[in-house]
Formats: structure tokens, C-alpha cells, sequence
């Protein structure tokens, strides 16, 4: 299984945080491949700016590396896809919306915290 980490499951993953579950953790051992988006480090250097996450974009980012992760660029057409899902009144977050579309495009199992996400459907795994 190729897998998909968002942003927060990203962050508590590179730093071993109790908030990421023992079956997520089994889940990202048992994937062939762990993808981060650079659209997750994006969300990070902005909501770190504003107060609203405690972690360092650029260290952050050479974690990907250093945790043997894999970091998947955005490209033209998973910003494409974002047009394709439909506008949900309870979850209009760009950066989850970006994700969902990678994951539809590539495809990938993405791992999130966010229930709201899971609305989305597809390939969509709740922790």
C-alpha cells in the first residue's frame, strides 16, 4: 500500500507524538511507499507564522528525507483536481482539499486526523 500523510500526521510522526495512534504507526510501517506533500510543508511555513502550528517548515522539511519518507511535489494536474470536489460547507480547508486531490490523482492512501476529510471519500483513512 502506497500512503499519503497529512499534514498533522506528518508532524507527529517526525516527532514521535502519543496523538499518532499504534495502528497508524503500524500502517505507515506496513506501506510500500510514505508520501508527504510539499503542499503539507506549505501549510506548515504559513500556520506556523500565524500561531496556529508549533513546527519549523525547514526543519520539517528535511525530515521527509530524514524520516525516509517521500516527498510528492504539487503539480498541475493534482491542482486541477481540487475543482472536482465538491465544496462541503463544514470543510473548506485548501491545503486538506490540495491532499484529497493528490491522493485521487496519484493514487495514495492518505492518513488524517481530520474526520471532515473523510467526507471526501476515495482513498481516504481516518486515524
Amino acid at each position: 500500500m502506497r500512503v499519503l500523510l497529512d499534514t498533522h500526521v506528518f508532524i507527529w510522526a517526525v516527532s514521535d507524538n502519543r496523538r499518532l495512534t499504534a495502528a497508524a504507526r503500524a500502517t505507515i510501517r506496513a506501506a510500500t511507499e510514505v508520501f508527504v506533500s510539499a503542499a503539507s510543508i506549505w501549510e506548515i511555513a504559513i500556520k506556523s507564522a500565524v500561531g496556529k502550528i508549533d513546527a519549523d517548515a525547514q526543519a520539517m522539511a528535511r525530515a521527509i528525507d530524514d524520516s525516509g519518507f517521500i516527498e510528492l511535489p504539487v503539480s498541475a494536474i493534482h491542482a486541477a483536481r481540487v475543482a472536482t470536489l465538491p465544496l462541503l460547507n463544514d470543510h473548506k480547508d485548501p491545503f486538506d482539499r490540495l491532499l484529497v486531490a493528490q491522493s485521487m490523482v496519484e493514487p495514495l492512501v492518505l492518513l488524517t486526523a481530520d474526520p471532515k476529510v473523510a467526507a471526501y471519500g476515495g482513498l481516504i483513512e481516518t486515524i
